[in-house]
């Protein structure tokens, strides 16, 4: 009987597990972090040209109101990007009126509707245009569209909408 133990113990012996694995000296391991990506380029909001005699309230410019009279078309922005002017009021007006007086006026009206506040003392300036489109003679009753405009004072580049 001693004879098939010691046979035992030596296959027990042979069926052991297998040597753990020892680690190279030569190299490390392989890493599992990613390489850096490059980092999100800017979204750079969508324009649209359009008449400057169909500006709506609520556009938004890239640059300040045209003052040549030869520049048709506008650059409208998203008014949450940053902008030269937002258009706030669009109003008729009669032909053969004090141009000045009225613009201001219905301006100033215009402007309290959209933004809740007063002009004076808002921090904004306001300028109008004239549509052009119009016919001016005194015996055709259509108005001309008055197309308020506020930016600020000094030209700096404004953000987000002033509607209440």
């Amino acid at each position: 009987m001693l004879r098939v133990a010691a046979v035992a113990l030596s296959v027990a012996g042979c069926a052991s597990a297998p040597p753990a694995e020892q680690p190279s000296s030569s190299s490390p391991a392989p890493s599992a972090t990613a390489a850096p990506s490059a980092p999100p380029s800017p979204v750079v909001p969508a324009t649209r040209s359009v008449r400057w005699v169909d500006l709506q309230p609520g556009d938004c410019l890239t640059d300040p109101p045209p003052q040549d009279p030869s520049v048709v078309q506008v650059t409208v922005i998203d008014c949450a990007a940053p902008h030269a002017a937002e258009v706030f009021g669009r109003t008729g007006l009669k032909v053969n009126t004090a141009l000045a007086d009225v613009a201001d006026a219905a301006c100033s009206a215009e402007f309290a509707g959209y933004t809740g506040a007063s002009l004076a003392g808002s921090g904004y300036s306001v300028t109008y245009l004239i549509d052009s489109d119009q016919n001016r003679r005194a015996d055709v009753a259509e108005p001309s569209a008055l197309i308020c405009v506020l930016s600020d004072p000094a030209g700096a580049t404004l953000t987000g909408s002033a509607a209440r």
